[in-house]
């Protein structure tokens, strides 16, 4: 069957224009079947995950439907998560980029309501939340639904996992009787069917076959692994693969720190996202993740729910899934735009008969892996120092150092493969070493703000060290100003410390013998694995 093109939809020309800029060319089969359903009117449930384009199956219909003319509000969309809220924001308002006179706006919990009482008082066309805050807002009447005509449940199945079935109906029964109500789901439990049946009248319904769910692009492999050699094996699979981006999966939210915590230790740089962690961290940890200065999340599955970015290349579940489903959607995030993605699953004694259910669920195949030695590693290292040298070779100009290490033959008995065998024995000692003088350090992105580079230092708070007494040190061994040393941030057994660029090298020279609070410390850049 021919894909529908967008062009083919009778959209706005300014969605049209948008959608072209973001780089969509045919829609998903979720869009080319749900939109035209959605512009209509009537009401529709679509059974679809993450991943395959739901957002603007219902985003670019409501766009079409707004009345720019009138600032009241017309639709709202309730979202299990915030990080999915802003998400389904961000979308929406880029599809929205060259209509004039739109106002799409998110509220939640976790952000100062009297923000959001003043936003709204602008006038906001498009509302997308999660259920509890716009209960909250409906009641307080901050949000006025007379000229709502459309009401979004995305994720609902998971919505009502997190409890939020009285709310959702709460929220339906504020809602003007003549409207339309679009549902997505990835399953349809009982539950769901339940509202459906209370509050949709005819609805029409768009499943997403099965083998849409699971991605093709994804190479799936097994690792037999102690509970105990986990974060080993994790971190020899990290250094193995190098990832640009991946995600860790974990079943709980202790266990999230405690591989947060390991990894970070070992110089990775990690963090983790749950639900027990504050709005404002759990903001900055999704924004370092979307703009690569973090390059490993650990998260639990609902904290994971709205992670959407493209660049993830390997997703590891540290934890096997309590769910056959959550694999699909874990795996999903991984193989995005057409890009090959891997995923790898720790299992240990009788898990691997869960596993056989999985492949039977997912209709798929889980190749079981030998563990990748420290020899691998070394092997891996090899590689990418010679990768290194073969760049060098074709694109750099060698005149000067060949004639340095001809003189340098010639004044001596060692042969050119010699000096070459003794340059790659520096460079793999100094990665094993897990150290770089400061002369030849490349720092590459730590992760810091731009203009900084971000270091790790070996020594935290269970040491009894202050910020005061890093910054102190810092500042006394290299002479660099005391005002300029950046974000300190300390961990038990660890502290990361950003300094400018320019210092950087001067930095790590200076500390490298350096004591503080008289303990030897090792001081590295934050990216050197």
């Amino acid at each position: 069957m021919e894909k529908i093109r967008f062009e083919e939809m009778n959209l706005y020309p300014q969605i049209l224009r948008a959608i072209e800029e973001m780089g969509f060319e045919e829609a998903t089969p979720i869009q080319e079947r749900a939109i035209p359903v959605v512009m209509e009117g009537g009401d529709v449930i679509g059974q679809a995950q993450t991943g395959t384009g739901k957002t603007a199956a219902f985003g670019i219909p409501l766009l079409q439907k707004v009345d720019l003319g009138n600032k009241k509000t017309q639709a709202i969309v309730l979202c299990p998560t915030r990080e999915l809220a802003v998400q389904v924001a961000e979308e929406i308002r880029n599809l929205s980029k060259y209509m004039h006179g739109i106002k799409v706006l998110p509220v939640y919990g976790g952000q100062d309501i009297g923000k959001q009482i003043r936003s709204l008082k602008g006038g906001a066309q498009i509302i997308i939340g999660t259920p509890g805050r716009v209960m909250d807002h409906l009641r307080r009447k901050t949000i006025r639904c007379e000229y709502v005509h459309t009401i979004v449940l995305d994720e609902a199945d998971e919505m009502l996992n997190m409890g939020f079935r009285e709310d959702i109906e709460t929220v339906l029964e504020y809602l003007p009787q003549e409207r339309q109500t679009v549902l997505f789901s990835a399953t349809m439990p009982k539950p769901i069917l339940e509202i459906t049946k209370k509050y949709q009248k005819d609805a029409t319904t768009i499943k997403v076959v099965k083998k849409e769910l699971t991605v093709p692009n994804i190479e799936q492999y097994y690792f037999d692994v102690k509970r105990k050699d986990k974060v080993e094996i994790l971190s020899r699979l990290l250094d193995v693969y190098d990832p640009k981006l991946s995600l860790v999966f974990c079943n709980t939210k202790r266990m999230v720190d405690e591989v947060t915590e390991a990894l970070q230790g070992r110089g990775y740089f990690a963090e983790g996202l749950h639900g027990d962690m504050k709005q404002s961290q759990r903001d900055r940890v999704m924004n370092g993740f979307r703009n690569g200065k973090t390059e490993i999340l650990v998260a639990t599955d609902v904290a994971a729910r709205g992670i959407d970015v493209d660049d993830v290349e390997a997703v590891f579940n540290y934890d096997l899934p309590q769910d056959d489903e959550y694999y699909v959607h874990r795996i999903g995030r991984t193989g995005r735009a057409g890009r090959c993605g891997q995923a790898f699953t720790f299992v240990k004694g009788k898990e691997v008969y869960k596993l056989k259910d999985i492949q039977r669920y997912c209709k798929t195949k889980i190749l079981a892996r030998p563990i990748p030695s420290m020899d691998d590693v070394a092997q891996m290292r090899l590689e990418k120092i010679m990768q290194n040298v073969d760049t060098i070779i074709e694109e750099e100009d060698l005149t000067k150092p060949i004639n340095m290490i001809e003189q340098f033959v010639n004044e001596s008995d060692y042969t050119a493969m010699d000096i070459a065998a003794a340059f790659l024995k520096m460079a793999l000692g100094m990665q094993e070493a897990g150290g770089v003088t400061a002369r030849e350090v490349d720092f590459g992105d730590t992760g810091a703000e731009e203009g900084m580079v971000r270091l790790f230092i070996n020594i935290g708070k269970k040491q009894k060290v202050k910020p005061g007494d890093i910054l102190g040190a810092i500042a006394g061994e290299s002479g660099m100003p005391g005002k300029l040393v950046g974000a300190i941030d300390m961990f038990d057994k660890y502290t990361f410390v950003e300094v400018p660029r320019e210092y950087g090298k001067e930095v790590l020279h200076a500390m490298a013998n350096a004591k503080i609070k008289g303990q030897s410390i090792n001081i590295e850049p934050a990216n050197q694995k």
